[in-house]
């Protein structure tokens, strides 16, 4: 009788699926994957021990370093922090610009999360339309920042530029491409029968499981929990924004989810640039000494920053808590659990939207 010998499984640090360096550690029992661990450390930056004792206009610009996938939503929670600390107004047509940015950067960084799951179950052609779609998304946010990537476009007190109403109408413009092309590639994927095949039922995440380990963002989403920060802000409220949930809790549920808020991105953004008026984008103020813990939704999920400056305006202690911190923990030991195939790991990591460098900053 042939015997069933434990294998132990190294996938990356580099691997093709990857958009960047990590090893996960599989232990399986013939193709049944036993055990996971994700191993760290190919990528570290150190940049909250580089903010210390640096004053707080160079930290804002350090913050969006942290990552370039989602460089917008660390530049504005860093601002939005030293404003609370400082006592410092931001006026509505700011902060409905700030609202339709980050709604831009969601849909850009979803289009990649899932161009990603595509290519890692192979069906590169879905995948190429997605990331092809995401170059819409990048050159709205290049219209109204002036670059693709690190815009330092939110700072203390609005915004450092404002919105032509040209823009503002090329802008919509892209929205309605980018609803009409994603609807041909969302059932695309739900009908798809090699898909289906690869995606449900696979990496399932229990309700019992996402409690205990606070998973948040669409992978908490994707498995009931009604995680979003935004449910705590007034003027997504006010722009419609509503929690969008699903119960599967597998692969699928995750992609699926991500597709479902694209929709509602494109939707807020539209409300946004509708609830435009003229007025200023930048209200003055002066930064004071203080600590505060601040959180927002970032594409992945929570993003809190924890933050004290002095009375020079120097920060004397930062921590920066990322989403991809308790999701990259829950897709191993819990998601990646007891696969019926090691071909699923790597495909089930990514349905997580894993972002080493946020972990990793």
């Amino acid at each position: 009788m042939k015997k069933v010998v434990d294998v132990s499984l190294p996938v990356g640090p580099i691997h093709p699926c990857f958009k960047e360096p990590c090893r996960i550690k599989c232990e399986t029992r013939g193709e049944r994957v036993v055990t996971t661990e994700v191993e760290l450390g190919y990528v570290k930056k150190g940049i909250e021990k580089i903010m210390i004792g640096r004053p707080w206009q160079e930290t804002i610009f350090l913050a969006e370093r942290v990552c370039g996938i989602c460089s917008v939503v660390h530049n504005t929670v860093i601002v939005e922090a030293l404003e609370k600390i400082s006592g410092i107004t931001v006026p509505r047509r700011a902060e409905l610009l700030r609202l339709i940015l980050n709604e831009l950067d969601r849909i850009q960084s979803h289009l990649l999360a899932n161009y990603s799951y595509c290519y890692t179950i192979e069906h590169e052609t879905l995948g190429m339309y997605l990331l092809n779609l995401r170059e819409t998304a990048m050159d709205s946010i290049e219209m109204m920042t002036g670059t693709r990537v690190m815009s330092a476009y939110v700072v203390p007190g609005g915004v450092r530029e404002d919105l032509s109403a040209d823009d503002a109408a090329k802008i919509l413009e892209a929205t309605y491409h980018i609803e009409t092309e994603l609807k041909r590639f969302v059932k695309m994927f739900e009908t798809g029968p090699m898909i289906g095949l690869r995606s449900r039922g696979i990496g399932v995440l229990s309700m019992e499981d996402a409690l205990a380990s606070g998973v948040v963002g669409p992978t908490a989403r994707a498995t009931g929990l009604p995680r979003d920060a935004r449910k705590d802000d007034p003027l997504y409220l006010e722009m419609g924004w509503h929690m969008i949930t699903r119960t599967e809790s597998d692969n699928y549920a995750r992609i699926m989810l991500r597709f479902e808020e694209l929709f509602q991105s494109l939707t807020l953004i539209r409300n946004g640039i509708a609830a435009l008026e003229p007025g200023k984008i930048r209200n003055g103020g002066r930064m004071k000494a203080g600590r505060i813990k601040h959180t927002i939704e970032a594409p992945r999920g929570d993003l809190t920053y924890d933050i004290e400056i002095d009375d020079a305006g120097q920060v004397v202690f930062v921590s920066i808590q990322t989403p991809s911190i308790p999701n990259i923990e829950v897709a191993t030991h819990a998601m990646m659990k007891n696969l019926a195939s090691a071909a699923d790991v790597t495909s089930t990591f990514i349905s997580a939207d894993p972002c080493i460098a946020c972990a990793e900053r």
